[in-house]
């Protein structure tokens, strides 16, 4: 590893059937490797997930039953597909979800695959350390950088999007290393990303739901955060109750 703008990268990104991890299956998924310069070499494919797309998802995709028919199944292009990620660092948008559907899938087909010492790059958490975009979606992320989107919303489409949001994310380190070391840290959000509270500063949200949250099954940046503003207000309450001695008279 050296230099951001030397580095080779792997960008990739699946679409599935629908959200959830144990049940739904790849339909399409895609690669590029590439540098800040240039897009080495590229693939992509539809796979027959064998079994039916739910509607509300093909309304995301636009990917119908009608064009994954006769498509390959996954157990016959996953292998290829390892190959091509390779050992390269691997950047996608919210990645762990890509890469556990990968993941999944290798398993259910007896296909070795092991993420876990592969350098990864999430541009949803570099994104949040960025924090000047109001909304961490890609394709928000893509307007705010003003990077050109066509097509829909498909897997191959929002690779080429990803890298260019990559670019512009990553150019604030001058080192892999670097970049790498930084997203091993939990990362400060600004405002809470989900759930009734979306959108509202921490500092704004009732200490019963912070509390609540705590537990829960988050990521790392979510409750890093959250554990923060719980600490700060315990933090604020005894500095106040050491302040006023005849608070509790």
């Amino acid at each position: 590893m050296g230099q951001v703008r030397q580095e080779t990268f792997v960008c990739i990104d699946c679409e599935a059937t629908g959200l959830d991890l144990e049940k739904d299956k790849i339909i399409e998924i895609a690669a590029a490797k590439f540098n800040f310069d240039t897009i080495f070499d590229t693939y992509d494919t539809l796979i027959d997930p064998e079994c039916s797309i739910p509607d509300e998802s093909q309304a995301i995709h636009h990917i119908s039953q009608s064009m994954v028919f006769g498509k390959p199944k996954i157990k016959e292009i996953l292998p290829t597909f390892l190959n091509f990620i390779g050992k390269y660092i691997i950047v996608g948008h919210g990645i762990n979800f890509d890469l556990t559907l990968i993941t999944n899938a290798a398993k259910t087909n007896q296909i070795p695959c092991d993420f876990s010492r592969a350098p990864v790059i999430d541009t949803l958490r570099l994104a949040r350390l960025y924090g000047e975009s109001p909304i961490n979606s890609l394709e928000k992320l893509g307007k705010h950088f003003n990077v050109e989107q066509e097509g829909a919303h498909r897997a191959m489409t929002d690779v080429l999007l990803n890298i260019e949001v990559f670019k512009h994310l990553a150019s604030f380190f001058s080192t892999t290393e670097d970049l790498l070391a930084r997203l091993k840290k939990p990362i400060l959000l600004k405002a809470m990303p989900l759930g009734k509270h979306k959108g509202r500063k921490f500092s704004d949200i009732p200490l019963e739901y912070l509390q609540w949250a705590a537990d829960k099954d988050f990521d790392q940046d979510l409750l890093f955060s959250i554990r923060t503003e719980i600490n700060n207000r315990k933090k604020g309450k005894n500095f106040k109750q050491s302040c006023n001695p005849f608070q509790n008279l």
